[in-house]
């Protein structure tokens, strides 16, 4: 074969390749809940091109042949978003402080695939990671799944923590005598220079934001919730890094005063919130910074630690904090501050992160602001409107189909039928 000819042939299946992934697909949903105006569209069709939606419309049947998923019987809503998971931290659902220095990086990571798609099947098409032990991790699971080698949803990465030795983001428990490995010690930080490196490092190899523990964690050892760790200067040098670079930070902050130390660093969401008072909760309305509470998994600590016999510490350190944080979620939704979707997955098993959509709706949201809460608020959290939480032309058509109606019953999303993710069914 001449040049000629295979330079025809090669155009000839790049042609090919592209008429493929052109194809036009057709999803048959029995209704359809838009969250951009907080309503439900009966017997819709949504047409689907290179994996992106290009119309939605009361539904008619598309030309013969065409490809059709028949969900006319089931709800259809956009693929949810987990705005606080720890995916990638594969063995972070154990008691053990220092489980990290258990693994290999290689173990870690496989461990995290697995955890990737468990988050998937179970609706959650895309997730932020709030933060890895070995870091980095995520990135390389963000980049896998982005490849298409790892199953698994969107992935937003913290790249690590930026915490102090010792502190609420730190690997504690070991020996006095175990090194810990440099790369579950990249955002240690002991300065305000310190931090303004370590965000420079962690966005420069990859990450796509900064996680700054500002406060003490519940599950760590000898950190305290409500004490501050980072100071004012060191937070605010990471976010001063971090706006300088097109990104932001977020911190992780329980108690009342490090909120407030965090809001003034410039920190775009508050991660747990727990001990939030009532000038916390007005300055992070004024200031349009989210708060992110996971206000479900504190019975699941309580009811599983208790069984398995987690640290004492842990297990009062949960109790000290889980009903003042419902009562502070309750205050928020009453304000009108800013309530993005975030669980903490990875303090509890993976995969049933929707469990918490009734504990939002206890504490005083409707089933719609709960599934807004998961679907366009915290896609506007992430700076990702234009792609994710919506079903409109232009969105990625990351979709979830269940049985049932959950603005009836929001409990209906702790099981979907299917999932799909950029115009492909996965579950």
């Amino acid at each position: 074969m001449g040049w000629i000819a295979i330079a025809a042939a090669t155009l000839a299946a790049g042609a090919l390749s592209c008429a493929a992934q052109a194809e036009t697909r057709y999803v048959h949903a029995g209704r359809l809940i838009d969250t951009e105006h907080g309503k439900v569209l009966e017997d819709q069709r949504i047409d689907i091109v290179d994996g992106r939606v290009v119309a939605v419309a009361r539904w008619s049947p598309p030309p013969a042949g065409a490809t059709v998923i028949d969900w006319s019987a089931l709800t259809v809503l956009p693929g949810l978003i987990d705005s606080h998971t720890h995916v990638a931290d594969g063995y972070a659902d154990s008691s053990d402080p220092a489980e990290a220095l258990h693994h290999s990086a290689a173990a870690t990571i496989l461990k995290g695939a697995r955890r990737a798609r468990e988050t998937l099947e179970a609706g959650f098409t895309t997730i932020r990671d709030v933060g890895v032990f070995r870091g980095l991790s995520d990135v390389a699971l963000r980049d896998a799944i982005e490849s298409g080698d790892v199953v698994g949803p969107r992935m937003v990465v913290a790249g690590a923590y930026v915490t102090i030795p010792n502190g609420g983001g730190a690997v504690t428990g070991a020996a006095p005598d175990v090194a810990v490995p440099a790369d579950m010690r990249l955002g240690y930080v002991r300065s305000a220079d310190d931090a303004r490196n370590a965000a420079d490092l962690l966005l420069g190899r990859g990450a796509d934001f900064i996680k700054l523990i500002a406060t003490g964690a519940v599950l760590a050892v000898g950190s305290t919730p409500g004490a501050l760790e980072l100071t004012p200067e060191e937070m605010k040098a990471a976010c001063d890094a971090a706006k300088r670079r097109g990104s932001y930070c977020i911190a992780h902050a329980h108690g009342a005063e490090g909120i407030k130390a965090a809001i003034r660093a410039g920190a775009r969401s508050i991660e747990h919130a727990s001990l939030i008072d009532d000038e916390g909760l007005r300055m992070a309305k004024d200031a349009g910074v989210w708060l992110d509470m996971d206000i479900f998994d504190g019975d699941w600590i309580d009811a599983e630690g208790t069984k398995n016999g987690w640290p004492t510490e842990y297990l009062q350190k949960n109790r000290d904090t889980t009903e003042a944080q419902r009562q502070g979620f309750a205050k928020a939704v009453k304000m009108g501050v800013k309530l993005s979707f975030g669980t903490d997955a990875g303090a509890y098993p993976h995969g049933i992160n929707a469990r918490q959509f009734a504990y939002m709706v206890r504490y005083g949201m409707t089933a719609m602001q709960a599934i807004q809460s998961a679907t366009i608020v915290s896609a506007a959290l992430l700076g990702r409107s234009a792609d994710i939480g919506a079903l409109s032309p232009g969105h990625y058509a990351d979709m979830v189909a269940v049985a049932g109606d959950p603005l009836s019953d929001v409990r209906v999303l702790e099981k979907v039928a299917h999932v799909m993710k950029g115009g492909e069914v996965v579950l």
